[in-house]
């Protein structure tokens, strides 16, 4: 399967500004490009790209004062069915046998208040069976207990808030699923990317950048999807970090306006032989 993805964002500044942007698909998915997706901006500007402390590439450029458009595309090669099967076997390890770059998934962060949440946790999820199961009854309680509305967004919401509050969007399911499993030292780390409504029922939202988590059992990362709770096809992965305070889409250093935002992540023709 052919999957188009890209989006374009339209900022007002009001005076020349260094923006930092996290657009590109994410590395592990490099072979599956059938182009490179470049950043393109409108008006042409010098832009530098660098990896940060996570693997994720980012762009900086200066924006001048007024309008300047970003966009990206590409063409996603992909399995044209739903996630791989559950790995149900997938056990839990003890802090001290994890792998050392899993540790940093097991602290506290911005959105991810593990200290305020982890008496919640244990009482409602400690005294589950470890592993897989686990993990799955969390991303359960999370896409029971919330109700998910665009008009809910707020960017400062945290983990703590949102189970206050038992409504958000997919980047409140996530820092609430990641947060319960970091307070039962399981490694979780927060996911950004592309999810595509191929596969379901008409009639589809408008694209949108998702947000899910990755989860550090049996010895390796597997993805779970609070939001959804179910396979999807077509997810794919620009950046992972602690929380959405690592990899903000885009990272602004002064004062602008959001004019226009579009997303495009849908099935593409395929090619003739």
């Amino acid at each position: 399967m052919r999957i188009l993805v890209g989006c374009e964002m339209t900022y007002d500044f009001q005076y020349p500004t260094t923006l930092i942007a996290m657009l590109n698909v994410h590395s592990s998915r490099f072979s599956d490009l059938e182009r490179p997706d470049y950043i393109l901006t409108m008006p042409s500007v010098p832009l530098e790209g660098y990896r940060d402390s996570f693997g994720n590439w980012c762009t900086r450029l200066v924006a001048p004062a007024g309008l300047l458009t970003l966009k990206t595309d590409t063409v996603v090669r992909d399995h044209s069915e739903n996630e791989a099967p559950p790995d149900t076997a997938a056990t839990e390890a003890f802090a001290s046998m994890l792998p050392t770059d899993t540790l940093l998934f097991l602290i506290g962060s911005r959105y991810c208040e593990t200290d305020r949440l982890s008496n919640i946790a244990w009482e409602l999820f400690g005294s589950l069976s470890p592993g897989w199961s686990r993990v799955q009854a969390i991303c359960d309680y999370v896409h029971d207990r919330i109700t998910f509305g665009y008009e809910h967004s707020r960017a400062t919401r945290t983990a703590a808030e949102v189970f206050e509050e038992q409504r958000g969007v997919c980047r409140d399911y996530a820092h609430l699923a990641i947060t319960f499993c970091r307070c039962l030292n399981i490694p979780a780390r927060y996911c950004t990317g592309y999810v595509s409504d191929i596969g379901l029922p008409l009639p589809h939202s408008p694209g949108d950048f998702a947000a899910w988590m990755e989860v550090f059992l049996g010895g390796r990362w597997h993805t779970f999807d609070p939001r959804n709770n179910s396979p999807r096809i077509g997810r794919i992965l620009i950046a992972y970090g602690r929380d959405a305070a690592d990899v903000p889409l885009t990272l602004t250093f002064g004062p602008n306006s959001l004019v226009n935002f579009v997303v495009t992540t849908e099935e593409a023709p395929a090619i003739a032989n």
